[in-house]
């Protein structure tokens, strides 16, 4: 394999991320703390190391092979967590580097699951840092999912592939084009909810860190109680309508500026997503009213913020609803598994492999019932590829199996049965808080061996990238000629 292309394009990656580390640096510096040093250093080694790539492995023709996508795909947030994980190592809130690398590899996959203690008093350089890291990967996490997965035919991603990204040598034009429009959407999207955050209550730099990673659906915040902090419904319902808005795939809010917005009401996705949410939030509230005797009103505000937080894997948290009983739990746990729309900052399975595998599976009792009749299984009214149905169950089993192995391991490793399981869905699937005492929404994942979290920061980097495109490295046959 040429592995030029790919050391080339990791070093656009870690020069962009070398700049970034200049606004962190420059918050510190503004109020006289000593971590605009750290930053500074971090920031220098990154860009040395950014501009060596580029300058070794220049082309004069850029083409990249499906190998080579693959390769950069995995290379691309595994280089960057290991970059980003630095000023954090050294900065003066004292992590070692496996906890360093555990917070970058939460905040570049947008997880949100935390190790650190003591946010409230923390430099502004740090927080402004994790927010920072949440809100790059969830723009990445668009152009990827709108540019290369299609061409990678990961798990499914084919349903969405453009006409510009039939030729793997038109990837990169491809998603330099989408990072142009789509950037501008999540930047003014990120802009008017700092502006909704500020009028809601907070200060100017509470509300744009929050901005930052509500609307890469990532979940960091700026306080260890997380947006419970606050203790405000305005602030809530500002978090809850960006937390949707990034959940719904972003090419449609690109067609809605071109004059298209039938799509954006009549897509299929996004309507069984806003049955889901709306469920959801539905029986929470009930449950929360009926079982738990909480007001109504009460009752609604809670379940709505939480259960939107954890269907997108944001993870704020407004109260631990690890306390509200066996049912509530239980929702919260399946709830992690189910994602938002493709082509959005969201994570977990997504609602598109839900419907297709609904479709496939009722096609299939249909010919069972009338064995000589013909049917065709139907996504957004369009007949489904037989590689498709393929590619998603193969995506199911696979997500099912990773769990039960991220899980059995960490039991190995000696956390318990509901830390265990819940870790693994939390990590997978990108949400951030699990259940019970330690890494519930009032808990962080700190007190876990050194070994759970190198486990838990491949859950996420695996359950981001959507499994196959890192799993294909690991085989054999990848890297034969």
């Amino acid at each position: 394999m040429d592995f030029r292309p790919v050391f080339f394009v990791l070093g656009i990656l870690l020069s962009t991320l070398a700049l970034s580390m200049m606004v962190p640096m420059l918050a510190d510096l503004a109020v006289g703390h000593r971590d605009w040093i750290t930053f500074a250093i971090s920031g220098a080694f990154t860009l040395f190391v950014g501009v060596s790539l580029l300058l070794t492995n220049r082309m004069a023709e850029f083409t990249l092979s499906i190998r080579q996508a693959f390769l950069l795909t995995t290379l691309a947030w595994l280089v960057t967590a290991t970059f980003a994980a630095v000023p954090l190592a050294l900065a003066a809130i004292d992590l070692s580097y496996t906890d360093a690398f555990f917070e970058a590899m939460s905040g570049i996959t947008t997880t949100g699951a935390t190790v650190i203690v003591g946010l409230d008093m923390a430099p502004p350089g740090i927080l402004l840092w994790r927010a920072l890291l949440q809100w790059m990967g969830g723009i990445g996490i668009i152009v990827l999912a709108l540019s290369v997965l299609p061409m990678l035919q990961v798990g499914g991603m084919q349903l969405f592939r453009t006409e510009s990204s039939e030729k793997s040598d038109k990837v990169l034009p491809r998603a330099a084009q989408l990072a142009t429009w789509i950037g501008s959407i999540y930047l003014i999207f990120t802009a008017l909810c700092a502006v909704g955050y500020r009028l809601a209550g907070m200060e100017w730099f509470d509300a744009f860190a929050h901005a930052m990673t509500t609307i890469a659906t990532g979940g960091f915040s700026t306080a260890d109680a997380s947006v419970a902090f606050f203790d405000d419904p305005l602030i809530e319902l500002v978090g809850v309508i960006f937390m949707l808005a990034g959940a719904l795939p972003f090419v449609l809010y690109l067609r809605a500026l071109r004059g298209h917005l039938r799509p954006l009401l009549t897509d299929q996705q996004v309507r069984w997503f806003i049955v889901v949410v709306t469920s959801a939030v539905a029986a929470m509230t009930a449950h929360l009213w009926l079982a738990r005797g909480y007001e109504p009103l009460i009752a609604f505000r809670m379940a709505g913020f939480n259960v939107v937080s954890v269907i997108t894997g944001t993870g704020y948290a407004t109260s631990d609803f690890g306390t509200w009983g066996s049912f509530a739990g239980g929702l919260m746990f399946f709830l992690m598994f189910v994602g938002g729309c493709a082509g959005s900052t969201t994570c977990g399975i997504k609602i598109f492999r839900f419907q297709v595998l609904y479709a496939t599976a009722d096609a299939q009792m249909r010919r069972l019932i009338q064995p000589h009749g013909v049917f065709i299984a139907y996504y957004n009214g369009k007949p489904i590829p037989e590689a498709v149905s393929v590619s998603v169950m193969s995506f199911f089993f696979l997500y099912a199996l990773c769990f039960v192995v991220l899980s059995l391991t960490l039991q190995l490793l000696g956390l318990d049965y509901l830390t265990a399981m819940t870790g693994a869905a939390t990590a997978i699937s990108n949400v951030g808080p699990g259940l019970g005492p330690v890494i519930g929404p009032s808990g962080t994942f700190a007190p876990l061996p050194d070994a759970a979290k190198w486990v838990l920061a491949g859950g996420m980097l695996m359950g981001r990238l959507e499994l196959f495109t890192v799993l294909i490295l690991l085989t054999p046959a990848f890297w034969r000629q």
